[in-house]
């Protein structure tokens, strides 16, 4: 099967569509021929994406809707508007999520911990539970949830990032090994230095006075001397949802131009 048409009649439900990973893929994915479910909490980053996406794939059948992925009601209504609008979730890329303060653990403060958590692993599980029902019905689905190399290792100052994703990771292994039998699959990408906004506020933090040096400091330590970019991403998560991925299951990804080794 052609990429261009991979994702032809197909649905896709994307959290965190408003900017970053969740854009990118969104653009991806329609010029695949996906009809696409965005959300995210910002109205106007999902007409920003929604716009970026149009200008893509003028064809694209765009559903927007906006949410606190950490509310059971407001994943709830955006599961139900996607079904209303396309009748299926064919692949969901669960992929809300913010970093926090950087901090030491002793300094990170509770409130912080628990916003973090709220979002990046409570909304995670929050997802996976009304989207997973949908698709063990249905018979058949694909899921990739956003985890980090902070996910996998440690890298300091995020306590409450890397507690998250660690847990997203362990969500992905243990929902995978659970609906494999209903011909549904589960994995996760672990991004290392992608240039978001999200790692852009991070610069920000690391040096206010001089973002630019702190990430150009930050990123010698990659082998490649370089951030990766969105469109990287989307590119494995579109393999990941497709049908080329079929026998991939439970699997957590590094896509960090092999920084995670070097930590």
């Amino acid at each position: 099967m052609s990429t261009a048409t991979r994702f032809t009649d197909r649905v896709v439900l994307i959290t965190g569509g408003g900017s970053g990973l969740g854009r990118a893929t969104a653009i991806r994915l329609a010029t695949e021929g996906a009809k696409i479910a965005i959300v995210d909490i910002s109205e106007k980053g999902l007409q920003d994406s929604t716009a970026a996406i149009l200008e893509a794939a003028p064809q694209a059948e765009v559903l927007t809707a906006i949410a606190e992925v950490s509310k059971e009601a407001d994943v709830e209504a955006y599961v139900a508007a996607t079904l209303e609008r396309f009748g299926r979730i064919d692949g969901f890329f669960n992929n809300a999520g913010i970093e926090g303060r950087q901090n030491l653990t002793e300094d990170f403060t509770a409130d912080e911990f628990d916003k973090v958590i709220a979002i990046n692993l409570h909304g995670a599980f929050l997802g996976l539970e009304k989207v997973l029902r949908v698709m063990r019905e249905q018979g058949s689905g694909m899921v990739v949830n956003t985890a980090s190399v902070g996910g996998i290792t440690g890298i300091g100052n995020q306590s409450g990032y890397a507690a998250a994703k660690h847990g997203v990771v362990g969500l992905t292994r243990n929902s995978a090994i659970e609906y494999g039998q209903y011909g549904i699959r589960i994995n996760a990408i672990a991004p290392g230095a992608i240039w978001t906004p999200m790692v852009e506020n991070a610069m920000k933090q690391l040096d206010p006075q001089d973002p630019r040096k702190a990430a150009e400091q930050f990123i010698q330590v990659n082998p490649t001397k370089r951030y990766g970019e969105p469109a990287e991403i989307a590119s494995v998560v579109a393999f990941l949802l497709s049908d080329d991925a079929a026998y991939v299951n439970a699997v957590v990804l590094p896509i960090d131009g092999g920084q995670s080794i070097k930590y």
